[in-house]
């Protein structure tokens, strides 16, 4: 993977912002059925209304041809598409891509973790919100903790750019686990970003997402209580806000899509497992990018002007709002992690 030229198209929307950063969805299916992410009793789509791996491939090499340098695959859970190893050795040989990575729970990447490395993948985040094993099966429904241990172990094992751990944290259900998953990061020098629960999708359970808010500005305060921690103005591309320790390599992220908005600087898109391309997770402006490669299997010009012409679909901002009811009834999963 090799850097963009300057002469590379650019994918400008009409606020000034470029889009560097796609997230692809290859699945809405999981091994786990967190309570934040996904109802107790999903429909999941027909296969056949999946993207193929070929149509997935073929996507992100158009979005690199027009600038973007960092492609995040999601879903779901990525490694339980059948054959997936395909698309990231697909994706990782793209001259432009800088930055190839993956969301996973890490319940298979005991199995997958050093054929990912070795297929171009530069960074990996394991979404782990607690570290107790009655926990962890009471927040991801059926999972085990130990599989995503080892998941992570395996990880570490095979050498990536970096390993970030993805949690969020909920008032009430794991906010007593702050510091024990800072420790545990800083003992396995690996980042940690916590995000506030996204506004996705009428939940079947009992949550209430008021009584479970817990803000970025909170968790903050309670790691200063024990920590020092030093602001910085690192990216990996995304939205986090990093902080590092004075003694430890670790940093420290927040994503607060409540309580700090970082729409004005956002510079991503997500293609769902379907092929829609959502030009915002928190808004449902949208085109059918599945419809297009299939009308045109052989025209890559069409898709990519298709992709340059959404640009001026992509809002403003988004408008979550705790207080109310969920404007945006598609689930977590269905979105592309």
């Amino acid at each position: 993977m090799t850097n963009n030229s300057a002469s590379t198209p650019k994918l400008i929307d009409r606020f000034g912002r470029q889009v560097t950063y796609v997230r692809l969805s290859v699945t809405d299916r999981c091994d786990l059925r967190c309570v934040y992410c996904m109802s107790d009793d999903m429909q999941f789509l027909p296969r056949a209304q999946l993207l193929t791996l070929e149509e997935i491939n073929r996507i992100g090499k158009a979005f690199v041809d027009l600038g973007v340098n960092k492609i995040r695959v999601t879903g779901g859970e990525p490694l339980t598409r059948r054959s997936i190893l395909t698309v990231f050795k697909s994706l990782g040989q793209l001259n432009g891509l800088d930055d190839l990575t993956i969301t996973t729970n890490g319940t298979l990447l005991e199995k997958y973790a050093q054929p990912l490395k070795d297929a171009g993948v530069t960074r990996i985040n394991i979404s782990l919100d607690t570290l107790k094993a009655e926990r962890f099966k009471k927040i991801t429904r059926i999972g085990k903790l130990d599989k995503t241990l080892k998941g992570i172990d395996a990880a570490l094992n095979a050498g990536f750019q970096r390993i970030k751990l993805n949690t969020v944290i909920m008032k009430n259900h794991n906010d007593d686990e702050i510091m024990d998953l800072i420790n545990f990061v800083r003992e396995h020098d690996m980042d940690i970003s916590f995000i506030e629960e996204m506004p996705l999708g009428i939940m079947a359970d009992d949550s209430d997402r008021v009584a479970t808010y817990y803000s970025s500005d909170q968790i903050l305060a309670d790691i200063n209580k024990h920590h020092e921690l030093i602001s910085t103005t690192e990216k990996t591309g995304g939205p986090a806000n990093y902080y590092r320790f004075k003694d430890s390599n670790s940093r420290i992220g927040f994503i607060s899509p409540h309580s700090h908005n970082f729409c004005d600087t956002c510079n991503r898109v997500r293609v769902t497992s379907e092929g829609m391309l959502l030009l915002c997770l928190g808004q449902e402006h949208s085109i059918d990018l599945r419809h297009i490669v299939r009308a045109h299997p052989t025209d890559d010009a069409i898709l990519r002007q298709a992709i340059i012409d959404s640009m001026q679909l992509k809002p403003e901002g988004h408008d979550f709002n705790l207080n109310e009811q969920p404007i945006i009834m598609r689930h977590m999963s269905s979105t592309g992690g």
